[in-house]
C-alpha cells in the first residue's frame, strides 16, 4: 500500500514545485483555502507560477502571500476585489489576469478533471468574454467554446480525510476544492482531522482517495476575511 501521509506541508510538497508550474488552489475568499500548503509553496521559492483560483486571498493571507513575494506570473480567476497588492501588480503590468465568470471557471476545472477538453456555454456571448473564442449555434441560440483547465499541482483543504486520501468537505468549503482535486496531475490535500480508513461514512465522501496523492494534518488558523460586528443591546 502506498503511504500518502506526510508529516507536514514542506514534506508533502518536496520534489513537486518548479518554476513556471500551474497551480490550482481551492477555497473561496479565506474559506476552505489550503493555508498550510500555501505557506509551504511560498517557502519553496517556486516562481513564475500560473495560479487557478476563485480569487487571490487578501493582502496578508492565502494566495496574497505569494503576491507579496512576486511568485505569481498569472492568475486565472473570477474575483480579485479584496486584494490591493493584486490591484497594484496588475495595473503596473507585473501580473497577467485571465478573468472568468465564476460558473465558467468552475466548469472549466470540472471538465479538466473529467477529461473533457472543451464545452459550449451561453455565458459571455456578446461580451468581451467571447473575444477570440469559437462560437456556434445550437437550437437557435449562440454559445461560445471554453476550454478545460488542468494543473501541475492541486492544493486543497478538507474537513476530514483518511490515510487513503478520501476527503469530506464541510459546508462552503465544498466549493472549488472537490473539482480541483480531480484536475491536478498531483493533488495534495490538507485536512483538519486525519482519521484511519473505515472511520468515514462512505456515503459522505466527496473526493475519493484515488484522486489524492499526498495528505497531511493541517495547521489550524482560519482567519476571518472581513470582521463585522455590532453593538450589544443595552
Amino acid at each position: 500500500m502506498v503511504n500518502k501521509v506526510y508529516e507536514n506541508a514542506e514534506a508533502a510538497l518536496e520534489g513537486v514545485p518548479f518554476d513556471g508550474m500551474v497551480v490550482m488552489s481551492g477555497g473561496f475568499g479565506l474559506c476552505g483555502i489550503p493555508e498550510t500548503l500555501t505557506l509551504a509553496l511560498r517557502d519553496s521559492g517556486a516562481k513564475e507560477l500560473t495560479v487557478i483560483a476563485n480569487n487571490c486571498g487578501v493582502d496578508d493571507w492565502g494566495l496574497g502571500l505569494l503576491l507579496q513575494t512576486r511568485q505569481i506570473k498569472k492568475m486565472i480567476s473570477s474575483y480579485v476585489g479584496e486584494n490591493k497588492i493584486f490591484e497594484e501588480q496588475y495595473l503596473s503590468g507585473e501580473i497577467e489576469l485571465e478573468f472568468n465568470p465564476q460558473g465558467t471557471l468552475a466548469e472549466r476545472i470540472a471538465a479538466g478533471g473529467k477529461g473533457i477538453p472543451a464545452f459550449y456555454t451561453k455565458t459571455g456571448v456578446g461580451t468581451i468574454i467571447a473575444d477570440g473564442k469559437e462560437e456556434r449555434e445550437f437550437n437557435g441560440e449562440r454559445y461560445i467554446m471554453e476550454t478545460a483547465l488542468i494543473a501541475d499541482l492541486s492544493i486543497v483543504r478538507a474537513w476530514k480525510g483518511d490515510t487513503l486520501g478520501n476527503l469530506v468537505y464541510r459546508k462552503t468549503a465544498r466549493n472549488f476544492n472537490p473539482m480541483m482535486a480531480t484536475a491536478g496531475k498531483v493533488c495534495i490535500a490538507e485536512v483538519e482531522h486525519l482519521v484511519e480508513p473505515g472511520e468515514l461514512d462512505p456515503d459522505m465522501i466527496h473526493t475519493p482517495g484515488i484522486f489524492v496523492d499526498r495528505i497531511l494534518q493541517a495547521d489550524q488558523e482560519k482567519r476571518i476575511e472581513r470582521v463585522t460586528t455590532r453593538e450589544r443591546a443595552a
